[in-house]
């Protein structure tokens, strides 16, 4: 999904650690701003927020960490969550609003209600999923900018 025919404006790869939920949001905050900053059109920097926020929480849930990667060019950004961790056994039932196998305790946090992959699918433009059992996940997410 990324290119390389054109010059990234920007580029950036930050950690996401296992259940750090003190410092959950923190990156998908900085990519808002940093959006805003390069004067990206609100409605798009608000789908974003969204799809990165909840890329970041299923990072910090369902892994054992991962990284989020947003690289923006001129007309196009793209958003890739990685992680170590479980994998995803069956991506249809995981896709499905409302499936999540998220523990009581991270529940009972206000975590884990099953919207974080629907949520993500419907805020970008495209939405790829690539998950091994055993080994993790990889999610690209392509945001229009014109």
């Amino acid at each position: 999904m990324e290119r390389t025919d054109k010059a990234t404006t920007y580029r950036e790869t930050r950690r996401v650690e296992k259940g750090d939920f003190a410092a959950a949001g923190q990156i998908s905050a900085s990519y808002k701003n940093m959006l805003k900053r390069l004067g990206v059109d609100s409605k798009v920097v608000r789908r974003l927020a969204i799809a990165s926020y909840e890329a970041e929480i299923n990072l910090a849930i369902h892994t054992l960490g991962g990284s989020m990667t947003i690289v923006v060019y001129p007309d196009q950004i793209y958003l890739i969550a990685e992680d170590i961790g479980p994998g995803i056994a069956d991506i249809d039932l995981a896709m499905q609003e409302g499936y999540s196998t998220a523990s009581e305790e991270v529940r009972m946090l206000g975590f884990g209600a099953g919207m974080g992959l629907p949520n993500m699918k419907r805020c970008s433009d495209t939405f790829e999923i690539n998950s091994e059992v055993g080994v993790g996940t990889t999610i690209r997410m392509g945001f229009k900018l014109m």
